[in-house]
């Protein structure tokens, strides 16, 4: 049986956060939030991490993480750089990166197993990790059964500022019936808001399933979403902001019934750090793990 592969979506600028949070420490021991990701995935069997970064911080991370995980898990690291499209779109005076769906397509070549997809800055849990392994390890990677972990959207939020999170709508037998991307939610006097389209704020229930780019899926996710990405850069390359999110491949494989996404339900407990305030949070929720004997108080 195959090992299922991690993709770690760490190619981030991290703008409102005011650094480069994929490599902040979180511990006295120094660990950062993906040191016990990468932990937790080794415990749920997965056998292969896959990095996507960019070239710019490759001799951080290659010196950071390669010493703790050499001999634990075979690792790899592949690019995601605003120029990494096809030639004929090019001319398009971009700024901003393409958004996490262009950035995971960067793994295609690196990855030829089942795989789960994970933000660099988000805590997500031993449980959840789990869970999906198992469901990876279960399913034929030639089919187009993918899954999904998700969350309360009510823990998931910050109390700094807004968030982004995909709203899952999810039938009675757990599968996926549609996702949106909400790139801003925030809490206005208590009460959980989004910006819709037109950028007015609408009230959003604190229990709606959300989506926290933790994803599992076969390879052939990637056949799907290359050709959706070209479909995207064709309208809208000249775009300054337009982003092309995993979400909206997973939207149109739903619509599409091209693909069925299980949701996944964890009790697992989710933190992430957007802005630099969240920092004292997730060092103390990390500090209560480690005095739990959840996890050791040396990683490595």
């Amino acid at each position: 049986m195959n090992k299922p592969t991690l993709v770690i979506l760490a190619a981030g600028i991290g703008s409102r956060y005011g650094g480069l949070k994929q490599l902040d420490t979180f511990s006295e021991q120094g660990d950062t939030i993906l040191d016990f990701s990468i932990y937790d995935a080794i415990q749920a069997g997965f056998g292969k991490v896959v990095f996507i970064i960019r070239k710019s911080i490759e001799d951080d991370f290659k010196a950071f993480f390669n010493p703790k995980l050499e001999g634990k898990i075979a690792v790899e690291y592949v690019f995601q750089e605003i120029d990494s499209i096809p030639e004929k779109y090019k001319d398009n005076n971009r700024q901003k990166p393409w958004g996490t769906g262009h950035a995971l397509l960067m793994a295609k070549d690196a990855v030829s197993e089942n795989f789960a997809v994970i933000n660099a800055d988000d805590f997500y849990g031993r449980e959840a990790f789990e869970g999906i392994a198992e469901a990876l390890k279960k399913t034929d990677k030639n089919s187009t059964d993918f899954n999904m972990m998700g969350y309360v959207l009510k823990n998931t939020i910050s109390d700094y500022g807004f968030v982004s999170r995909g709203e899952c709508s999810v039938d009675e037998n757990g599968f996926l019936t549609g996702i949106v991307e909400r790139t801003h939610i925030e809490k206005v006097n208590g009460e959980l808001m989004f910006k819709d389209d037109k950028g007015d704020l609408k009230p959003i229930s604190e229990d709606t399933i959300v989506a926290m780019n933790f994803f599992g899926f076969t390879p052939r996710y990637f056949d799907i979403s290359e050709s959706l990405f070209e479909e995207f850069l064709e309208e809208n390359y000249k775009e300054a902001k337009a982003e092309f999110f995993i979400p909206l491949v997973v939207n149109h494989c739903i619509v599409n019934k091209t693909a069925t996404m299980e949701v996944l339900k964890s009790n697992a407990r989710w933190f992430g750090v957007t802005y630099k305030q969240d920092k004292e949070y997730v060092t103390s929720e990390i500090q209560k793990l480690k005095n739990k004997g959840v996890y050791p108080i040396n990683l490595w």
